[in-house]
C-alpha cells in the first residue's frame, strides 16, 4: 500500500499557519507528500524546503485573482496537489490541520482494511475546532464534526467548492470512518494575525474590495465575540505542536463581535443538541457513510 500526503498553502508565515507541523504530523506514514505552494511573499516556499525531507515534493503555483470567488482557488490548488499524488490513498490536510501521533496506527489500519474494498472511496475523520486558544474547542451548532480527509486515487475524486470536502462525478463520496481526529487550529492565532487571516479568507471568497471593507485596519486585533459554545480541552495536543503552543503569548477575552454561534437561537440549539439529544439537528454531511 502506497500513501500520498497532500496540501496547498500560501503566505503561511505571515498568516500563522502551522503548515510545517501539519506536514510533519502525517509524514511518518506517507511515501510522498505533495505541496502546491502558492506565490508567497513571506518566505513560505523556503520554509517548506527547509523541512529537508526527500519525500516532500513542492509544486510552485501562481494564484489567479479571477478565482477569488467563493473559495474556488482553494479547490483549484487542492486539485493540483491531488493530481500529483501517486499513492493508493491520498491523505489531505489543510495548512491549519494536524493529526495526533497516537492516531497514526489506527489510520494506517483503516487504509489497509479498506484498500481492496472498492465501495470505500474515502475515509472520515472527527474534528476538534480550537477557537481562540489551545485550551478550548468549539462544540456549537453549525460547526462541522466530521469531514473526509483520505481519498482513493484513480477514481476521479475532485475537491469540492472551497475545498472543505470532495466529490466524485459531483456525488458525495462513500466513506468509512478512519478512527482518527483532525486538530483544526484555524481560529488560533495572535489576534492581529487572526485579523489578517480573516481578511485573506474573505478575499478568496468575496474579493479584495469586500475584504477591505470588512477589515480596513489589518493591525486591529481580532474580536472573537462572546465565546459561547466553547468546551475546555482536557486531552493532549499532537507532539509536533509543542513549540508553537509553548510560544503562545496572547489571551482571548469576550468581545463585542456578532458571531453566529453567539446568537440566542444557536445557543439554544447547542444546548439542546449537547445536553438533551446527543446529536446535531439538520447537520450538513458532506459524505455518505457506509454501513456494514
Amino acid at each position: 500500500m502506497r500513501v500520498s500526503g497532500f496540501t496547498f498553502v500560501r503566505n503561511a508565515v505571515d498568516l500563522y499557519y502551522p503548515v510545517v507541523e501539519s506536514i510533519r504530523s502525517i509524514l511518518p506514514i506517507c511515501d510522498e507528500f505533495i505541496v502546491a505552494a502558492g506565490d508567497s511573499t513571506d518566505g513560505t516556499t523556503e520554509l517548506l524546503r527547509s523541512i529537508g525531507d526527500p519525500r516532500i515534493k513542492i509544486i510552485e503555483t501562481v494564484w489567479d485573482p479571477q478565482l477569488f470567488v467563493q473559495g474556488r482557488t482553494n479547490a483549484q490548488q487542492t486539485n493540483i496537489a491531488l493530481d500529483a499524488c501517486t499513492g493508493d490513498w491520498a491523505f489531505y490536510l489543510q495548512a491549519d490541520e494536524v493529526v495526533h501521533e497516537e492516531d497514526l496506527p489506527i489510520i494506517v489500519d483503516a487504509m489497509k482494511r479498506y484498500l481492496d474494498d472498492r465501495r470505500v472511496e474515502g475515509l472520515l475523520f472527527d474534528y476538534l475546532h480550537f477557537f481562540g486558544d489551545y485550551d478550548h474547542y468549539m462544540a456549537a451548532h453549525g460547526w462541522y464534526r466530521r469531514e473526509v480527509r483520505i481519498v482513493r486515487t484513480g477514481i476521479g475524486v475532485r475537491s469540492w467548492k472551497s475545498a472543505q470536502g470532495f466529490r466524485r462525478n459531483g456525488e458525495k463520496l462513500k466513506v468509512k470512518h478512519s478512527g482518527g481526529r483532525i486538530f483544526h487550529y484555524g481560529w488560533v492565532r495572535p489576534p492581529q494575525r487572526m485579523t489578517r487571516k480573516t481578511h485573506s479568507f474573505l478575499t478568496l471568497h468575496r474579493g479584495r474590495e469586500e475584504a477591505d471593507k470588512s477589515f480596513p485596519n489589518l493591525e486591529q486585533p481580532f474580536d472573537y465575540g462572546r465565546l459561547h459554545g466553547r468546551v475546555r480541552f482536557t486531552g493532549t495536543h499532537p507532539a509536533v505542536m509543542r513549540e508553537r503552543i509553548a510560544a503562545k503569548d496572547w489571551e482571548v477575552r469576550p468581545g463585542k463581535a456578532k458571531m453566529r454561534h453567539d446568537t440566542l437561537r444557536i445557543r439554544l440549539l447547542t444546548f439542546l443538541e449537547n445536553r438533551v439529544l446527543g446529536f446535531r439537528l439538520g447537520e450538513n454531511r458532506n459524505y455518505i457513510e457506509l454501513r456494514d
